[in-house]
C-alpha cells in the first residue's frame, strides 16, 4: 500500500523530536538512497517506499534542531506529485491534467523546458505555477558528483490569478539521480525581494559516515533569509526535489 506523506511524518519525524536522534529513521518499507547536506542549515534524505510508482522518489528535509521542514514526492520527470509544507501546515497535490507538464527529459534533450501546472490543496486552494528551466552549458563537480547548472524563473499565482511570489536564479540538476538541487535565487513576495542560497555541499551514500543524519552541518545558527521556502526545488523542493 502506498504510504502517504502524513503517515511518513508521523512515523519518521516523531523519534527526532522525542530522542534528539543522530540518525533519521524511515518507516518500514522505505529505503533511502542519498543524503544531501546543504549550505543553508538543511539536510535532505532521498528515498522510495513500497507501493510507490516506478521512477518516483521522495524527499524529507530537516532543518535546525532536527525539525522536519518539508516532505514531498516527485515522479520520473520531476513533476511535483505531492508536497507537505510543515511550516504552513498545508499539503498540495498535482492536478490530473496539467496544461504544460514539467519534463526533466525535455530539459536534458532540448536544453530548455517550460511548464504551466496547478496544484490543489484543501488548506490553501489552487496554486498555478508558470516558468521555465534551461541548461547554461556549465557543469560543476560538488563532493565528487557532477551537476549541470540551470537558469530558471517561476511565478506562483493564487486561485484568483494574483501573484503569490516569483523567483529566478540558478539551480543544478543531476542526470544520474534525475533530480533538481537548489542553488542561488532571488525571491520576490509582497513583502519584498530576498536572496536565497541553498547550494549542496555534501553527497552521502549508504554506508558512508553521515548517511541519514538527523542533523544539518552547514550554515546553522546564522541569520537566515525571511524569504519563503520554495517547495521541491530539492528541490524548490525545490526544491523540484
Amino acid at each position: 500500500m502506498k504510504k502517504t506523506l502524513s503517515f511518513l511524518l508521523i512515523t519518521a519525524a516523531a523519534p527526532i523530536s522525542a530522542q534528539t536522534a543522530e540518525v533519521f529513521t524511515l518507516p518500514a518499507g522505505c529505503e533511502a538512497r542519498l543524503t544531501i547536506q546543504t549550505e543553508a542549515c538543511s539536510v535532505d534524505h532521498i528515498f522510495t517506499c513500497e507501493g510507490d510508482t516506478e521512477g518516483n522518489q521522495r524527499r524529507i528535509s530537516i532543518g535546525e534542531n532536527g525539525a522536519v521542514t518539508y516532505a514531498g514526492e516527485i515522479d520520473n520527470e520531476t513533476q511535483w506529485i505531492e508536497s507537505f509544507h510543515i511550516g504552513s501546515g498545508h499539503v498540495e497535490r498535482l492536478e490530473a491534467d496539467p496544461r504544460d507538464r514539467a519534463s526533466f527529459s525535455e530539459l536534458v534533450e532540448m536544453g530548455i523546458d517550460t511548464y504551466d501546472f496547478i496544484t490543489e490543496s484543501d488548506e490553501v486552494g489552487e496554486t498555478r505555477y508558470v516558468g521555465q528551466d534551461s541548461l547554461t552549458g556549465q557543469q560543476v563537480i560538488i563532493d565528487g558528483v557532477t551537476l549541470d547548472v540551470t537558469q530558471y524563473n517561476i511565478t506562483a499565482y493564487d486561485g484568483a490569478g494574483d501573484v503569490k511570489w516569483a523567483s529566478e536564479g540558478n539551480e543544478y540538476i543531476s542526470q544520474r539521480f534525475r533530480m533538481f538541487l537548489s542553488g542561488s535565487s532571488k525571491v520576490t513576495t509582497e513583502n519584498g525581494t530576498f536572496d536565497n542560497d541553498d547550494n549542496p555541499v555534501e553527497f552521502i551514500f549508504p554506508g558512508e559516515t553521515g548517511f541519514l543524519s538527523a542533523n544539518p552541518k552547514f550554515g546553522c545558527g546564522e541569520t537566515l533569509s525571511s524569504a519563503p521556502s520554495l517547495i521541491q526545488r530539492l528541490e524548490s523542493l525545490n526544491d523540484k526535489i
